[in-house]
This record gives structure tokens, C-alpha cells and sequence, in this order.
């Protein structure tokens, strides 16, 4: 059976999705995934996966395509050529599964499973609808069960990424801890000045700290460090940055890509966790983590990209001691 799995949002939201892929590659001789560019990194690295096809879709990210620039026909003639037999239809709460069941329709998909609030009318074969406080994990989970897909025998549900490389020559020897200051939305960010302040006093707590970031955020990373850090900004792709995550004793991080491929390495995570988003569906899953920031905070549930409150209150409440601290309960 060849099968389909479709995520089309972020680096993060794709590595949510791994265990529901494990699910079906249980039962596929074929899994292809279709994700955004965003999203593309970090499929390559899920186990499961025999394929990877990146299509932009106009309804998804922050800046989407024209209808016109996303070249449907393009996508439903890959689609055919694949003949697949069943498509897993993955999204977040907030989202519509519906778009990308019509174009599975289209292509000729035999059998379609999502999560819809909507009444599919035809779209849909399975229509599951997830249970209340379920985490992304569990829910993508839960609607690959729904259409069959159960887990191996054994597969414990947490995430999990292809082995990373070796990336002692970046880090040196020794345990350190992870600060990485960037994320893909500022609202879900802990000051840079704050950041620095916190490296310090790891610094003086006798841990190394090595502070990561993506190539741009150079800038970032390097005030960050300041005279107390390792500077790995711009000098990671996703497999590295894996692998630096991995050997870590803690990850410091907003609710970003990162904090979930922490996750992934099986590395404990202090969350910085701006509630724009609910923790309880978002939090690193299935590692020890300690989250900080006022849950409770006025732009709870907002989705908002920038803070909508002066000050940034919900995170820049938390001190770099409090990030110490956090760092000392989970190592």
C-alpha cells in the first residue's frame, strides 16, 4: 500500500507529525510526505519517511502564495503519478483539513483521514475529530489510529529524528547547555538582552553554554554569547543542530523548531513558552521540561505573531535566574 502523509506548516509542526508517520510506515510499503518549505528540513529528517515532496500551499504560512504561484496542477500531477492508496490529512487545531482533502480528491487519492470540525461531505472517508487537551503529538496520533494505522508493537509514541553526526568538533568535550535566543514568530521570543544575561549566569554557575541559531540570526547569537559562550550561530543545518541538541545537558528555548527537536534527541528543555499558543498542546513532548512565562498572560490563545501587549510581559517577567534555576532542577 502506498500512502501519503500530509503536513504543510513549519519545521516543528512536521516533527509533531513523526510518530503518526512511524504509524503509518507500520502498515505502508510506501510513505511519501507532502509539507511546505518550511516543513522540508525537518521531514528529511523523520524515520518512516520514503519520500519527501515540498508543495507551498496559498492557504498556509505566514506570506502564502497566490493560488496561481502555487502551481496546483503541478502538485495534482505529481500526486497522480504517485498513485497513492490512502492519505493521512495532518493539521493543527486551528486549521481546516478540508483544501487539502479536495486536491487529494482530485488527484484520485482511494482513501482520505483528518481531523475536520467541518462537515467534509465527500472530501473525507475518515472524519476524526480529536479529543479536548490532546497534545499535537497525541492528536496527529490519534487520527492515524483513526484510520487505521496503529503504532509497532513497542513504538513508545514520543518523537524521534534519524540518527544525527558526531558534533564534538563544534562543541568541544564536556557537558554544556543549549541557549538558542531566535524563534519563528518574535512574540514567542525571550529578549536577546535577556538571553545574554542568562549565559552569563550559567556561565558562572560553572556550565558551558553553547548558543545556537540558524544562519540568520548571526548577529543574535553572537551578542548573546558575549565573552561567556560558544557562538554556533549560522554554522548548524537541522541534522547538525541535532546533533549538538543531543549531547546537551538542557536546551533553553521559546516554543520554537528547536525545542522540539531537543524533544526528538531524547534532551530535557526549559521552555520560554509565550502563550500566543496553548502549552498544553504545544510544550515539549515526552521529555522532562520546566515552562516559564505567565501562561495566563492577556495574549493567551491570540496566535499572535508580535506581541500584543507593551513590554512583552507573558516573557520578559522571567529573569535569567529563573532560567538557572530551571537548568538546575532538570540536569
Amino acid at each position: 500500500m502506498r500512502a501519503l502523509v500530509v503536513r504543510l506548516d513549519s519545521f516543528g509542526d512536521v516533527l509533531l507529525a513523526g510518530p503518526a508517520v512511524r504509524a503509518v510506515a507500520a502498515h505502508c510499503s510506501h510513505v511519501t510526505m507532502v509539507c511546505g518549505p518550511r516543513g522540508e528540513p525537518a521531514a528529511r529528517l523523520l524515520p518512516g519517511l520514503d519520500e519527501v515532496l515540498v508543495w507551498e500551499a496559498p492557504w498556509e504560512g505566514f506570506d502564502p502564495p497566490s493560488v496561481a504561484e502555487s502551481d496546483v496542477d503541478g502538485l495534482l500531477g505529481r500526486l497522480r503519478a504517485g498513485a497513492f492508496d490512502v492519505a493521512l490529512v495532518l493539521t493543527s487545531f486551528h486549521q481546516s483539513s478540508l483544501p487539502t482533502a479536495l486536491l487529494l480528491r482530485l488527484a484520485g487519492v482511494g482513501r482520505i483521514g483528518a481531523d475536520s470540525v467541518d462537515h467534509p461531505g465527500r472530501l473525507l472517508d475518515v472524519r476524526h475529530q480529536r479529543g479536548e487537551g490532546r497534545h499535537e503529538v497525541e492528536a496527529a496520533l490519534d487520527t492515524a489510529m483513526a484510520l487505521g494505522f496503529l503504532p509497532r508493537p513497542g513504538d513508545d509514541g514520543r518523537l524521534r529524528v534519524l540518527p544525527p553526526p558526531d558534533t564534538v568538533a563544534l562543541t568541544g568535550r564536556g557537558p554544556y547547555v543549549v541557549v538558542h535566543p531566535g524563534a519563528s514568530a518574535p512574540a514567542r521570543a525571550w529578549s536577546p538582552e535577556r538571553c545574554a544575561e542568562a549565559v552569563g549566569l550559567l556561565a558562572d554557575a560553572g556550565h558551558r553554554v553553547v548558543v545556537t541559531g540558524g544562519p540568520g540570526e548571526t548577529e543574535l547569537t553572537r551578542s548573546v554569547s558575549g565573552e561567556a559562550g560558544i557562538d554556533l550561530g549560522g554554522r548548524t543545518d537541522p541534522q547538525t543542530l541535532a546533533g549538538v541538541l543531543r549531547l546537551a545537558g538542557a536546551v533553553v528555548c521559546g516554543n520554537t523548531g528547536p525545542a522540539h527537536l531537543a524533544a526528538a534527541v531524547g534532551t530535557p528543555v526549559v521552555s520560554l513558552f509565550a502563550p500566543v499558543v496553548p502549552a498544553e498542546r504545544w510544550a515539549p513532548y515526552g521529555v522532562p521540561s520546566v515552562l516559564l512565562g505567565d501562561q495566563w498572560a492577556p495574549c493567551a490563545d491570540s496566535r499572535a505573531r508580535h506581541c500584543p501587549v507593551p513590554g512583552h510581559p507573558c516573557l520578559e517577567e522571567v529573569t535569567a535566574q529563573d532560567v538557572v534555576d530551571a537548568v538546575q532542577k532538570l540536569l
